[in-house]
């Protein structure tokens, strides 16, 4: 079983596959990473065509409990990023 993916990792196969020296490739990665991130702290969707698509998801406010003295707070509502696979990649499972 392979281990898990870094963006170091990605750089690499940068350099394998391209030629890239591995300044370049850092800055590639990086560069496609911080769009993404960037993208979705102003609210847009970033869809890569057959792999899926980064939102930004709103979780409403509700009522939660402290575990340690079982009083109800409330938990304000906030922005998550999400994921959603492409039926591409979820077909590559089936």
């Amino acid at each position: 079983m392979e281990k898990k993916i870094t963006k170091k990792d990605l750089a690499e196969m940068l350099v394998e596959k391209y030629g890239y020296t591995k300044k370049e490739a850092n800055e590639v990665v990086a560069s496609i990473f911080d769009e993404i991130a960037a993208k979705l702290k102003k609210g847009v969707d970033t869809d890569l065509s057959g792999f899926g698509k980064f939102t930004v998801k709103v979780r409403k406010a509700r009522t939660g409990i402290n575990p340690a003295t079982g009083e109800k707070i409330k938990i304000k509502a906030t922005k998550v990023p999400a994921f959603k696979p492409a039926k591409a990649l979820k077909d590559m499972f089936k």
